[in-house]
């Protein structure tokens, strides 16, 4: 009974926390996989089953396919921003022609838009961006440029203006983590590159992004499954609009759900974001396994 015991305990421990997760989210992820498959599922006491028609008919709605357009520039830009940002200035502060106290001031600046919560950025942001709001007025100093510019209800720039106000929001988690992995970066390694008569490019190329090159991937994921959902700071600044102009698959899936009641498509969607953010996790975990080898 002891060894037994013994075998059993970290499962015991383990227990509470897979109880929680089992209710609050496999069953959910459950239910909403199985409502996909059904016909006015909630709103209805007897939802019918119809297999593949819901994920047929959404291949076929032109809303979910503009929404998969912006997402997908939504994404790309700025997970490609937040990378080259955070690699940017995440050298500046690793570099030794500055002083330590003007890095410490440096770095409490640059980490601040990371520190802000969705709503305060949103905020912040929106005040901003107004006709009558500071960015008009420092760009009206300049000739020729329009001091009534609306920036988030323009059809033609308010996705721009939105990925700006997240890479904005987001480079700092690169810069972090890029600036652990430098500093973790052996000096002998660039004392023997400089003796062999290595360039900085070429120190760059060939030492630092390889050495790096594991964080980068990483983050890179995570960045990409964290930005595929980011809902907040979008639906407070637009909703979506203008004329869905920034309706990403977040914002399409909450409209489908509280706005036109069809919990069926919404779950849909929702089961088809999934997939996608399975498939990068599942790249996701194979790199750390990698890493950790």
């Amino acid at each position: 009974m002891k060894v037994l015991g013994k075998k059993t305990a970290p499962y015991r421990y383990l227990m509470p926390t897979l109880i929680l997760m089992t209710i609050f989210m496999v069953i959910p992820i459950c239910m909403v996989i199985g409502y996909s498959f059904m016909d006015k599922a909630v709103v209805s006491k007897n939802p019918a089953f119809v297999g593949l028609d819901n994920y047929k008919e959404l291949l076929s709605n032109s809303d979910y396919w503009s929404s998969v357009s912006n997402t997908i520039i939504f994404v790309v830009v700025s997970v490609v921003a937040h990378l080259l940002l955070g690699m940017l200035f995440a050298m500046l502060l690793n570099s030794k022609y500055f002083s330590i106290r003007t890095k410490t001031i440096a770095r409490v600046i640059y980490i601040l838009p990371w520190v802000f919560t969705a709503s305060v950025v949103a905020i912040l942001w929106k005040l901003m961006l107004q006709p009558s709001g500071i960015v008009n007025y420092i760009l009206s100093i300049f000739p020729g440029v329009s001091r009534n510019t609306e920036w988030l209800s323009n059809r033609s720039i308010a996705l721009a203006v939105i990925c700006f106000i997240n890479i904005w929001c987001g480079y700092p988690f690169y810069m972090i983590s890029i600036l652990a992995g430098l500093q973790g970066i052996s000096g002998d390694l660039y004392e023997s590159a400089a003796i062999d008569g290595a360039t900085d490019s070429k120190r760059f190329i060939y030492i630092t992004i390889p050495q790096l090159m594991p964080i980068l991937i990483s983050i890179a994921m995570l960045d990409f499954i964290w930005t595929l959902q980011s809902f907040n700071v979008i639906w407070m600044l637009t909703g979506g609009g203008p004329v869905n102009s920034t309706q990403t698959l977040s914002v399409y899936i909450y409209k489908l759900t509280f706005q036109k009641v069809n919990y069926s498509m919404a779950a849909t969607t929702a089961t088809v974001l999934l997939l996608v953010c399975v498939i990068i996790a599942i790249f996701y975990v194979k790199q750390q396994k990698k890493v950790r080898k």
